[in-house]
């Protein structure tokens, strides 16, 4: 050990003042080791570091010194080399290898240069020759907190520069759109990691590729300068569609294809320098690719909802006129025909009401596969409402070509289909319209059309016609007549007239029938023929029963009042009156609104009505008789051949049809039916009617078989209430 004194020339005390006044305590050294053998030494280097905040321990050797190291952190440590135990060399070594975080200032006595610089290659901060002044010491250790300080600042830089080079690449690596570099000849000189899920390239595939090997050959004229852009800001490119091919790959067929995706670029040019200095280098290109496959997948759903019915996925009226307007101009061009077909299903709502609303939706979705699979690729079927539809063929040489095709679409359309376990049978009612004789414009072509379709319900329905002139009288009277219907009930243009039931062996008026009219301003007095079916299309059909039921009633009250024959007032019913819910209710009410009685009100329905809902129509028949109301089946022998309601419906009358009393003594089958309605309703107890009276030989046969009640033009036609006992004359029976 080195015996020289380390203080000489100047006390103790004052080179620790002086010392004291250029050291600032620094966080940076928090702990120093002091290592010597020298306890003379140690005490007084501990004495002076306390007396700066210096936190200090210290070693009596080498030894002890590499134990501390491995027990806590040292900052750092001022060592003697020559120890006995363990050298200062030695330890000097071991902190090189193992504490690269700890400092080391050589404290010798040893003055020799060379010695000293090996020293600091083999890993010392500083060196210090003894003897030494204090605050030699402390400038040495000084100069070591700065030197820590300012790698401690680079490291912290260097971290943050790490961590954001980092962020930067997670950022870009991760983005969901393609980032990438050009150099100044379009090559990829960067490519983030999206480009490998998205096109199935790696990354190094594509650094020094071309950019143009990844777009669609149909638009790389489009593309070529704005993916290798050179301009900035404002002007560069932004948002600019195209098609982007990925790398080539198996399809399920084990054919090799190119993946082509929808893609958006924005790219802007990249320069050296200020980007305001005239001598600025072009660099390269910075883009960006943006994958747009959901929103074009997004756009076509939207546009093919503009465009569709979304139940049946035939195209809607829109597209339907668009391709019709495309369709006329190319027959202009060619002088060709082209046929619109407008076809309505029959009996859809009957279906639809008894089946459900789900099994109507399977029962079109069917339907427009059938229609489908009739028709040529280059025809365009739609589905304009809710069970119509218009059907386009272009392209055709005559009308047998459209009768052609209307013929297999209603043979197609006979084979019954099978929905939820029910066997349902439909058929349609099709008009055709041709271009150029019947219509050269969209709105002409479809009315006709619907027009010669409404002729074909009219006469039957389950056929097909073409248009022709004098239809369009018929459906312009339909569509006037439906117009004046909407407001006849307002205006008081509805009229009743009475019909009376005669007593065949008394002579005497038993019954009257109440019969509607209407009084049009300008044809006249109509038939319910010609209105009734189409009150009940347009839903007046319940506001007129209510109007002719409150009427008739009133009228019939007054009569009585008048000192005439109190006579039983019959009433048709519609399906649809007796479907609603408050039916019986209502009809009650009318009858204590007008104090008459319930047994004077006969209400009339056909077979068919009564077999629509059996459960519905039983029900609120049954509240009508219990309050007396009689019920009388019309028409009857035309309709079901079951004729077990007969025991469950509260029924009083039988009414035979005018069909069976026209063919007396002509038809001996309509003879025997008579004989067997006369014979069953004598076994059941009913009152029995016979209609449509018109000669005496009906009379006398009706006579024969029993019937007692008559009614037709030869006991009197319907007539006014205020006509009708005036007019009446028992001479005629």
């Amino acid at each position: 050990m080195d015996r020289s004194q380390p203080w000489t020339g100047t006390s103790y005390s004052a080179c620790i003042e002086s010392s004291k006044k250029q050291h600032s305590c620094d966080t940076v050294m928090e702990t120093i080791l002091v290592v010597d053998n020298d306890p003379r030494m140690v005490s007084s280097v501990r004495d002076l570091l306390d007396s700066y905040g210096y936190e200090c321990i210290t070693a009596s050797g080498g030894a002890m010194a590499l134990e501390l190291l491995t027990q806590q952190s040292i900052d750092l440590i001022l060592l003697d080399l020559n120890m006995p135990d363990v050298s200062g060399y030695h330890v000097l070594k071991e902190v090189a290898a193992n504490h690269p975080n700890t400092d080391t200032i050589i404290i010798s006595g040893y003055s020799c240069a060379e010695s000293a610089s090996q020293l600091l290659r083999s890993g010392a901060n500083d060196f210090l020759r003894k003897p030494y002044a204090p605050d030699e010491l402390i400038q040495a250790i000084e100069n070591t907190a700065n030197r820590r300080r300012a790698k401690r600042k680079l490291n912290r830089v260097q971290e943050r520069l790490e961590t954001s080079e980092q962020r930067h690449r997670f950022i870009v690596n991760n983005s969901p759109d393609v980032v990438y570099m050009l150099d100044d000849k379009g090559v990829f000189n960067f490519i983030n990691e999206r480009v490998e899920s998205l096109l199935g390239y790696q990354r190094d595939e594509l650094i020094g590729l071309h950019y143009s090997n990844l777009v669609h050959d149909d638009d790389l004229e489009k593309i070529k300068y704005a993916f290798s852009e050179r301009r900035t800001g404002t002007r560069a490119s932004h948002n600019l569609e195209f098609r982007m091919i990925g790398k080539l790959t198996s399809n399920k067929n084990g054919y090799f294809e190119h993946q082509t995706i929808p893609a958006e670029l924005s790219a802007m040019g990249v320069y050296s320098g200020d980007q305001q200095q005239s001598d600025k280098v072009f660099i390269g290109t910075y883009g960006v690719v943006r994958d747009i496959s959901e929103r074009k997948r997004a756009e076509e759903l939207v546009n093919f909802q503009l465009y569709h019915d979304l139940l049946t996925k035939l195209p809607n009226r829109a597209l339907f006129r668009d391709r019709l307007t495309l369709a006329i101009a190319q027959a202009k061009r060619n002088e060709n025909q082209l046929a619109v077909m407008y076809l309505d299903m029959d009996r859809f709502k009957i279906i639809n009401d008894s089946l459900g609303h789900l099994i109507g939706d399977q029962l079109l979705q069917s339907v427009a596969i059938k229609l489908r699979s009739c028709l040529r690729d280059s025809d365009t079927l739609a589905r304009v409402g809710g069970d119509e539809f218009n059907l386009l063929l272009p392209n055709i040489n005559s009308k047998q070509d459209a009768a052609t095709i209307a013929s297999k679409i209603l043979v197609e359309l006979e084979k019954p289909m099978e929905l939820e376990g029910v066997e349902v049978f439909i058929s349609f009612s099709i008009g055709i319209a041709i271009f150029p004789q019947d219509g050269d414009t969209i709105d002409s072509l479809i009315k006709h059309a619907d027009t010669a379709m409404y002729h074909v319900k009219e006469h039957g329905k389950k056929n097909f016609e073409f248009y022709d002139a004098e239809m369009r009288t018929k459906h312009g009277r339909h569509l006037s007549l439906e117009s004046g219907l909407r407001s006849a009930l307002e205006l008081n243009q509805f009229r009743i007239f009475y019909q009376p039931q005669i007593d065949v062996i008394s002579g005497n008026v038993v019954g009257v029938e109440a019969l509607l009219r209407w009084d049009h301003p300008k044809e006249g007095l109509i038939m319910p023929n010609d209105f009734i079916s189409l009150s009940e299309e347009i839903g007046m059909i319940n506001q007129m029963g209510r109007w002719v039921l409150n009427n008739a009633c009133k009228t019939v009250k007054e009569w009585s009042t008048q000192g005439l024959p109190a006579v039983k007032l019959a009433i048709n019913v519609s399906a649809r009156e007796l479907m609603q819910p408050d039916f019986p209710d209502y009809v009650v009410d009318i009858l204590k609104t007008h104090r008459l009685s319930s047994h004077l009100l006969e209400i009339e329905v056909t077979e068919n009505v009564l077999m629509r809902d059996m459960d519905q129509t039983v029900t609120k028949l049954r509240r009508l008789a219990d309050f007396g109301v009689q019920i009388a089946v019309d028409d009857f022998g035309t309709g079901y051949s079951s004729l077990s309601y007969l025991q469950t419906l509260p029924l009083n009358t039988l009414k035979i049809d005018r069909s069976f009393v026209s063919e007396i003594r002509n038809s001996k089958d309509s003879n025997t039916i008579i004989y067997a309605i006369a014979s069953m309703a004598k076994g059941l107890g009913l009152n029995l009617v016979a209609e449509g009276v018109e000669t005496k030989a009906q009379l006398g046969f009706l006579k024969r078989v029993d019937c007692p009640v008559i009614q037709g033009y030869l006991t009197g036609p319907p007539r006014p209430a205020d006509e009708l006992w005036e007019n009446f004359s028992k001479a005629m029976v």
